[in-house]
């Protein structure tokens, strides 16, 4: 009798558990529905109104944060983003003068070098991947700057005047078709979900879990690389903080989007549209309500911590690899 007890006790324990999976699952949308509802409010409708500008704001983030979403789902992180944006876009800039096409192969390669230099001393020196790239972070931010100081690195005329939404909205479509399928129909995502669920059994299961998390890493400095082009396209020109701040933009939107620290069998290619939507729907209705700088942050911050206390998963979270 006790026995049956206990284990109708852990049924209803197991359901209970499985109700508050799905509804975190779908708290992210409703998030984002609930943000821009709120902000259409206060702006007097003026956020359906320029739907378009806000939108024009997303594409990069968009495709960049595909890269970073399948480190994420094998437990890793980048730090790198913004630095490795601010490379590839001087390296757009400075080909497009010679052939356009051949400027855009040139960034996705020079973004997929540094994610093979991040993949190295990840896989190969055994360092975890957060310090790793937080030095290349601060190494091609210098780099950036050098190449930056005495002007902005520009583009060429035919570059600039590729700058129209279709086209924009043409390449992160194209990103995140070939990434949901990847990552929902093929084995790539299941061994990326196999191995942030844990390392140690996807290594059993026949995985080659290192070369794994290295080709993970050169593809997402490629994808950035591709984001580049896009970047390029829209401002015409490099600045010493090209690409500032983007790593941060892209693990914020990831997180809001549900993204599960850990990785794992809990990812959701979903995380990366509604978490980019998410993140920049808040940050252009901040702006358009007028706030300063300081204040845009401020807020930004304790809504990126209510967002994580209510869609963590804190039976899965582990030490970041």
């Amino acid at each position: 009798m006790a026995e049956n007890t206990k284990a109708i006790s852990r049924e209803e324990e197991l359901k209970k558990l499985s109700t508050m999976s799905t509804i975190r699952s779908f708290l992210p949308l409703l998030g984002l529905v609930a943000v821009f509802i709120v902000f259409n409010v206060l702006t007097g409708g003026r956020m359906i109104k320029n739907m378009s500008l806000v939108m024009s704001q997303i594409y990069v983030t968009l495709i960049a944060a595909t890269g970073v979403f399948f480190i994420m789902t094998m437990g890793g992180l980048d730090f790198s983003q913004g630095s490795i944006m601010g490379i590839t876009s001087i390296v757009v800039c400075m080909v497009s003068k010679v052939n356009v096409p051949l400027a855009i192969v040139a960034g996705i390669a020079a973004g997929a070098a540094i994610g093979a230099i991040n993949g190295f001393f990840y896989v190969n020196r055994k360092i975890k991947s957060f310090i790793v790239t937080i030095c290349t972070m601060f190494l091609f931010r210098g780099i950036i700057k050098y190449l930056t100081s005495n002007a902005p690195v520009a583009g060429s005329a035919k570059l600039v005047m590729m700058n129209k939404d279709e086209l924009k909205l043409a390449c992160t479509l194209v990103v995140l078709i070939i990434g949901f399928i990847a990552f929902r129909f093929t084995k790539f995502g299941m061994y990326l979900r196999a191995i942030g669920a844990g390392e140690k059994a996807a290594k059993f299961a026949g995985i080659r879990t290192d070369k794994m998390k290295f080709l993970i890493y050169v593809l997402a400095g490629a994808i950035t690389g591709f984001a580049a082009f896009v970047n390029v396209v829209k401002v015409g020109s490099v600045t010493s903080s090209g690409g500032n701040q983007l790593e941060t933009q892209i693990l914020i939107a990831l997180v809001l989007g549900g993204m599960p620290i850990s990785g794992g069998a809990k990812a959701k290619f979903q995380n990366v549209i509604i978490g980019s939507l998410l993140y920049i729907v808040l940050s252009s209705g901040l702006t358009m309500l007028g706030l300063t700088t300081q204040t845009m942050q401020l807020i930004q911050g304790v809504v990126f911590l209510i967002f994580v206390a209510v869609f963590a998963d804190r039976q899965s979270l582990q030490v970041i690899k």
